[in-house]
């Protein structure tokens, strides 16, 4: 028999929903909130979720179980004129400087504000007297615009096992700080901007260089080019009004041509690339007797992470570098223009910001292989700035000689993409034989960890696929313990992999429990790969073309000198 309760006159049944929150939302009844996430542990810090019981009393709907009888109202005179105190003790507390922030138009306490009629705030503000860290390459902290939720904290250290921020001291004084209250980049942060992710405010941000590529398209001695990667596409499309997960990338290219970019192509072809290389060395290593098992190498946060926590493992890493740095060397060291050329990397991941900062990324003269990388984000603020009307955009195709691409890169986006594609070609490779279905269905999914285990022509192939650097430590723990036997992990420091980037558009909390935008960002390239006529990576005839007239053998010494690297022990 069914259980109920009643909101605000609402008939609502009970079914396993873990708060009062979830429930109200269920049946249409939006309580505001800043500190609840779905994802993460209750906090009950913001006090803005209060409802009222027949008797008058409040309760946070956040943490409050649903149970059988409950009659309960969330809009009444006194929880009204209790969230506007609130709002008001919060903005006398935050730097208002809307109309400069990033956040501005999805910060959830400016739309509050505004929901509320906040049109004077009684109390004076103290804020504007903290400063912002910009120490860090990735994220931008701006704790004059905190309002203590505690979402980057809880996601930090529940989700990510990062531990970088924390609360720090008491009462009027508290804040979020790193320890001893430095800078985020001498902390252990990793810059996977999941904090950003999660803030309901600008208070962390994703690091925007939107205005030195400004700069350099507008410059005419310069020529830019710019790749864009395989998440972007499924991400950029909800900010113009498309669905979750449908792909504009024919429309991206298009728009960035009228911006002024000289050369776009997809990072897809280094997608393809790593997958050659990356399968060589792991055939190798299984047939060879080399360290396993082996690590995927794509996502930087995890090598970061791995620096920094798991130094005893970093030969394990497999030394291919990451789509990105693999297709900006290819086209550095192929670039025949004359005027001094500027590379440009459009990527969901914050953490590529770092990456592309890296000394073991930089030509013999010190310039980065790629100068500037865009996120999601600041491309959708530039085509916005520039006046662009996407939605209306003719699609194009990237530029020649980097334009071709398999299925098999397409999916490197989604969790579980990396390990489908190598394997695709790994298999093929060992047995020699075609594959009848391409598709390694065990390893997708949202999940943390996924394992699988193949039979390649009596070779045992044990794999495991995680996302979420929590996850990431309970498997190296095993490895470390020798209690995995794995030969194959993939690793993505973001949960459901670089579809949930931190540089994607932002995904507030009651979209992130209503709406599967992971599985729908995945699902875009899932289709797109199943559309594809070529779907494994050593079918790219492009890729096979720079082998033949340029790297050489699969697995070189030229191809170890541009599309390999080895990374050492974070210095303490």
């Amino acid at each position: 028999m069914s259980e109920y309760m009643i909101i605000d006159g609402i008939k609502a049944e009970i079914n396993g929903e873990k708060n009062v929150l979830e429930l109200a939302r269920k049946v249409g009844i939006e309580i505001p909130a800043f500190c609840y996430d779905p994802d993460l542990s209750i906090y009950g810090a913001c006090r803005m979720c209060m409802f009222e019981d027949e008797r008058g009393r409040l309760d946070a709907a956040c943490s409050t179980i649903p149970k059988a009888g409950m009659v309960i109202k969330t809009n009444t005179a006194k929880l009204r004129k209790y969230r506007k105190m609130i709002l008001e003790l919060l903005l006398a507390n935050h730097c208002r400087d809307c109309t400069t922030c990033h956040m501005s138009g999805k910060c959830k306490l400016q739309e509050f504000a505004y929901k509320f009629n906040i049109e004077n705030v009684r109390f004076p503000n103290n804020s504007c007297s903290l400063s912002s860290d910009q120490s860090s390459y990735s994220i931008v902290r701006t704790p004059s615009k905190c309002i203590l939720c505690g979402k980057c904290v809880r996601m930090c250290n529940e989700i990510q096992s990062v531990g970088a921020i924390d609360y720090a001291f008491r009462g009027s004084k508290m804040k979020i700080s790193t320890a001893f209250d430095g800078d985020i980049a001498n902390s252990p942060c990793v810059g996977c901007g999941q904090c950003a992710a999660v803030c309901p405010t600008g208070a962390i941000t994703i690091r925007d260089d939107a205005d030195l590529v400004w700069k350099a398209i507008g410059n005419p001695e310069i020529e830019v080019s710019v790749q864009v990667a395989p998440a972007v596409r499924v991400g950029l499309g909800e900010e113009f009004g498309f669905k979750e997960g449908e792909n504009v990338m024919g429309k991206l290219i298009t728009a960035l041509r009228e911006m002024g970019f000289d050369k776009v192509y997809d990072t897809n072809i280094g997608a393809d690339l790593t997958i050659v290389e990356e399968s060589n060395e792991l055939i190798h290593r299984i047939t060879k007797g080399g360290k396993l098992p082996m690590f995927t190498s794509c996502c930087p946060a995890w090598i970061r992470f791995a620096e920094d926590k798991y130094p005893e493992l970093l030969d394990n890493i497999s030394t291919c570098r990451s789509p990105m740095q693999m297709l900006a060397s290819t086209i550095k060291a192929t670039y025949t223009g004359e005027k001094k050329h500027i590379h440009v990397a459009i990527m969901p991941c914050s953490a590529k910001k770092d990456e592309a900062r890296r000394d073991k990324f930089k030509d013999k003269d010190g310039n980065p292989l790629v100068d500037y990388v865009l996120s999601t984000q600041d491309v959708v603020r530039m085509i916005r700035e520039h006046g662009i009307h996407f939605a209306q955009l003719e699609e194009s195709l990237p530029d020649v000689p980097f334009k071709e691409y398999t299925g098999a890169s397409v999916i490197f986006g989604a969790s579980g993409g990396v390990m489908e594609a190598a394997l695709r070609t790994a298999v093929e490779t060992i047995t020699g034989e075609k594959l009848g279905d391409v598709e390694f269905k065990e390893v997708r999914g949202m999940e943390g960890v996924k394992e699988a285990e193949y039979d390649v022509k009596g070779l045992k192939v044990k794999v495991a696929v995680v996302s979420g650097l929590k996850n990431a430590s309970i498997i190296c723990d095993k490895v470390k313990a020798g209690e995995a036997d794995y030969q194959f992990i993939e690793i993505m420091s973001c949960p459901g992999g670089c579809v949930n980037g931190g540089g994607q558009p932002f995904v507030d909390a009651f979209t992130r429990s209503a709406v599967d935008y992971k599985g729908l960002r995945a699902s875009g390239l899932y289709n797109t790969d199943a559309d594809m006529s070529s779907r494994k990576s050593h079918e790219n005839s492009a890729v096979m073309e720079l082998y033949n007239n340029f790297f050489g053998e699969i697995g070189g010494h030229k191809a170890h000198e541009l599309l390999h690297t080895h990374y050492e022990p974070k210095k303490k």
